[in-house]
């Protein structure tokens, strides 16, 4: 017998899918009744997914709409990976001390375990345990619940990136980006510890805003479950 959890994540990420794929339009609400119907599930069960999907920035709560697909669009990337760059270069260019060097090894040997499952759900999120760990060299617990709130988002694009340009059937590149972040900030070169962040995070953000432009208004065949 399957669990409601289980039977939650399941419907989760049948619903990731969709989103990422299109198939629910930027901005459509997820009508709970809609998508027990067509999937056959109980409404608790639907719940429980699309409040998987809150957590992993893929939909957001709105007042007298419920849940709604996120409307991404490059000046809304561009923001938010400038509010990203500006902490994180901020956190590099600090000398590290031994537990924050001692956590950002931690966090890239995790990031190594998920690459090996080329599950993209796993890998982004050990890659934003990863940069976390980066914005905790700052030593401020205001700044890393304002970067967990970016994370939310961020999550977002992350799993648009990693879908979109299949990274995570060869992680290989994403490994030796964030290696390169770790041995800057190990061997106390701010400048060069600075560049590879700043490099890492200009990159994902061209690209991902590449992504959403492309994808235009996001408008696709939003489906039963939608509308």
């Amino acid at each position: 017998m399957i669990h409601r959890q289980t039977a939650a994540q399941q419907v989760a990420n049948g619903l990731a899918s969709r989103i990422l794929s299109g198939a629910f339009a930027a901005g459509a609400p997820l009508r709970e009744s809609a998508i027990a119907a067509e999937l056959g599930v109980a409404r608790n069960t639907v719940r429980e997914a699309v409040r998987i999907l809150e957590l992993s920035g893929l939909v957001r709560h709105e007042v007298n709409r419920g849940a709604v697909v996120i409307s991404p669009t490059p000046e809304r990337v561009e923001a938010l990976y400038a509010a990203r760059e500006r902490l994180e270069t901020a956190a590099a260019a600090r000398p590290a001390s031994p537990d924050h060097i001692a956590k950002l090894r931690s966090a890239y040997q995790r990031l190594e375990q998920a690459a090996s499952t080329h599950e993209p759900a796993q890998i982004v999120e050990v890659d934003l345990e990863f940069h976390s760990a980066i914005v905790g060299m700052l030593d401020s617990s205001r700044l890393d619940i304002f970067y967990t709130e970016l994370m939310v988002e961020l999550r977002f694009y992350l799993m648009v990136l990693s879908v979109e340009d299949r990274e995570f059937e060869r992680p290989q590149d994403l490994l030796v980006e964030h290696k390169d972040i770790l041995d800057a900030i190990e061997s106390g070169d701010s400048g060069k510890a600075v560049e590879a962040v700043r490099s890492h995070i200009v990159r994902n953000a061209a690209r991902v805003a590449q992504i959403v432009a492309a994808r235009g208004d996001g408008s696709g065949d939003s489906g039963a479950a939608a509308r």
